[in-house]
Formats: structure tokens, C-alpha cells, sequence
């Protein structure tokens, strides 16, 4: 199997396991309130949103032959599309939808560790 094909592939699992993480954590706030579950589900989305975006970016870019460079550019580009996603989506959680701090805060720093841990986890079992 070819290094992208591995790649896509790892990259589709973390994005999996991350979904899944905070779909279950949001779960568990809601039976504590309904507004906690809510806004666990918006924290893990917050994290797994942009990561989503930016593995579109790189399958498609992946595709083409880039020119000598521009595959860093093109990395560093979509990491700050990202990071300004996150923090869109953050701010339109707390600020407009009016989630609850915690459960929002505690989702997004689990899916972040997933998104760390998965890729060791994975590769260590194959």
C-alpha cells in the first residue's frame, strides 16, 4: 500500500475515533442537562470541524503535482485556516449559541487529544 493511500486512510480513522469520542462524551453531559450535552457536541465539533476541512485541503492538494515549496505554504496555510475555524466556531458556541463553558471546554481539549494520541495508538497496532 502506497504512503498517501496509508495516509488518507490513518487520517479518515483519527477522524473517526474524534467523532466518535466527542459524540459519546456529549452524550454523557446530556444526561446532566440537555444545554451540557449541547454544548459538548459544539466543542467537539469546534475541534473535529476544522480538522474535517483541513483533510479535505490536503486530499485535494494531495491529487496534484505541487511545485518545489509550495507544499509548505500549502500546509502552513490550511494549519491557519484552522486555528481561525477553531476559533470562529469557539466563539460562535459561546458567544452566540451561549454554551456552557465546561462541558464545551472539556469535549474540545478530548478531541484534541485524540487527534494526538489515535495516530501513536494506530500505528503501534499495525
Amino acid at each position: 500500500m502506497s504512503v498517501s493511500l496509508y495516509s488518507v486512510k490513518l487520517a479518515r480513522t483519527v477522524l473517526l475515533i474524534q467523532l466518535v469520542t466527542f459524540v459519546i462524551i456529549g452524550a454523557l453531559f446530556a444526561l446532566k442537562d440537555v444545554t451540557w450535552g449541547a454544548s459538548a457536541l459544539a466543542g467537539g465539533a469546534a475541534a473535529w470541524l476544522p480538522n474535517v476541512m483541513f483533510m479535505f485541503l490536503a486530499w485535494r492538494l494531495q491529487a496534484q503535482t505541487p511545485a518545489k515549496g509550495r507544499v509548505a505554504w500549502s500546509f502552513a496555510l490550511g494549519e491557519v485556516l484552522k486555528v481561525f475555524a477553531t476559533i470562529i466556531f469557539l466563539i460562535v458556541a459561546l458567544g452566540v449559541l451561549g454554551a456552557v463553558f465546561w462541558p464545551l471546554g472539556l469535549t474540545w481539549l478530548s478531541v484534541l487529544v485524540v487527534q494526538i494520541v489515535a495516530p501513536a495508538v494506530i500505528n503501534n497496532k499495525g
